[in-house]
């Protein structure tokens, strides 16, 4: 495999976790039956975005040209090299910010480690990664929490803002809008053939250049009025996360599995069996409220369902905005991006064909 620390294959961080990266995430649908009877504290008219629409972040207005975006991601090993550990922990905590179509400004450090089981330079070396992304972002790691824990977990608190004018919410899709994809799919793929050894080092290489590249097109695409808006697709996979948005705007959403842009092999790969258990879950939480074409089957479905660990912003634009969205994730390196499907009136619900 190819490697970026001296201490790669000293210890083994996936052996030390029951699940890795986004993936780790609660299904969709026990999520929504933990969060059914939930209620609050009244909201105050500052609190732009909450949890009504499971949107990246929370959003809260200062004055009338501010508004702070906060959010918190954290999750065990998706790789055995701590240092990409923690870049991929990083950029997939900030990317959050970036959703919202923010600027980052600083960030707070989440460590939970078995610190009598894990060498104190891997726990290092996972920091370092975090705080060469926070680097490249531009912030400051400004302070964070440490704990003994049983299985190694790291992330950040990310702290950005935005002029509350151009906050792209999920819930801000229209009619007619086109949804453009700025990362091909299938990290977790990749990961759950790196956990089984029969991921070589091309495969190493994509799945550490995918989940480590920030997201900071968000900031741009926030400018462009006819973005309507923005989400990234992260652990419930490009379905979970189209069906979100198409719940927030009260849309339909038609996909085209052709149009998906996806990592190199993984397609392959899926038909092989390297399948995350998190695509089941993530299945049998919305896909009620999905509808798949005669040809899609089983491989489709779990590229369809795969967790993304840092995956790649997804954009409902208006339909003459699309070149000008795809120019600006262009320009800052992104060439896969992709036009994969569009939004219509009716129930939320998405439909591949």
């Amino acid at each position: 495999m190819t490697k970026t620390s001296d201490l790669a294959g000293t210890v083994r961080l996936t052996s030390f976790s029951h699940g890795g990266g986004c993936g780790c995430k609660i299904a969709p649908g026990v999520l929504a039956e933990i969060l059914r009877e939930t209620k609050g504290l009244p909201i105050p008219p500052e609190l732009l975005v909450g949890i009504e629409t499971a949107d990246d972040a929370a959003v809260y207005q200062l004055n009338d040209e501010q508004a702070l975006i906060a959010t918190t991601d954290f999750f065990m090993p998706i790789v055995d090299d701590p240092y990409d550990f923690g870049r991929i922990a990083a950029a997939n905590a900030i990317s959050d910010v970036y959703a919202m179509g923010g600027k980052p400004i600083f960030a707070l450090a989440i460590v939970a480690m078995p610190i009598d089981r894990l060498p104190v330079e891997t726990i290092r070396q996972v920091i370092e990664g975090g705080k060469s992304i926070c680097a490249e972002a531009g912030i400051p790691i400004a302070g964070g929490h440490t704990i003994d824990s049983v299985e190694p977990i790291y992330g950040l608190v990310a702290l950005g803002l935005i002029d509350p004018r151009k906050l792209k919410k999920n819930s801000g899709a229209r009619p007619g809008d086109k949804l453009v994809l700025g990362k091909p799919l299938g990290v977790g793929i990749l990961s759950a053939a790196l956990k089984k050894e029969e991921l070589g080092p091309e495969g190493y290489g994509a799945l550490i250049a995918s989940t480590t590249k920030l997201n900071v097109s968000g900031a741009a695409l926030s400018e462009l009025e006819g973005v309507h808006a923005l989400t990234d697709i992260t652990g419930f996979g490009i379905l979970g996360h189209t069906l979100e948005l198409c719940r927030g705007a009260r849309l339909t959403a038609a996909l085209r599995m052709a149009d998906l842009p996806l990592l190199d092999n993984v397609a392959e790969l899926a038909r092989r069996g390297f399948i995350t258990g998190a695509s089941s879950r993530n299945w049998a939480g919305y896909g009620a409220d999905v509808d798949l074409g005669a040809a899609i089957g089983e491989t489709e479905r779990a590229l369809l369902t795969d967790p993304q660990t840092s995956g790649g912003l997804l954009v409902a634009c208006a339909p003459e905005s699309v070149a000008e969205v795809i120019a600006c994730f262009a320009r800052d390196g992104f060439d896969r991006a992709a036009v994969i499907g569009s939004l219509s009136a009716g129930e939320p619900r998405v439909r591949v064909d």
